[in-house]
């Protein structure tokens, strides 16, 4: 599942839900501080410090995350992560091959 530049918290638990064991989430969106390079502006649509991933640690394997500036397309302050839905049994499993996450 990708999501990009959107946010709307109330359905954050529920992207995790809804991910098949192995299922890969992988979420860009503006966070605190883009207000200086555009919008969005409003508080409501800006992720605070380290949001995007205190949400999803508890529910999934969170494989990569993270917090800044980014200077193309357009700068911008944003948060990326990117988790995979597994219980923790079947860590040890997971292969990281390339741009993909497989299981074993």
């Amino acid at each position: 599942m990708v999501v990009a530049n959107y946010l709307y918290r109330p359905t954050l638990p529920l992207l995790a839900q809804v991910l098949r064991d192995g299922g890969i989430l992988v979420y860009e969106t503006f966070a605190a501080g883009h207000e200086q390079f555009g919008r969005p502006r409003n508080p409501t649509f800006l992720l605070a410090p380290f949001e995007l991933a205190a949400c999803f640690a508890p529910l999934l394997h969170v494989l990569a995350f993270e917090d800044g500036v980014v200077e193309r397309p357009a700068p911008a302050r944003v948060q990326r992560l990117c988790a995979v839905r597994t219980d923790s049994g079947r860590l040890d499993r997971l292969v990281l091959a390339g741009p993909c996450v497989t299981r074993v």
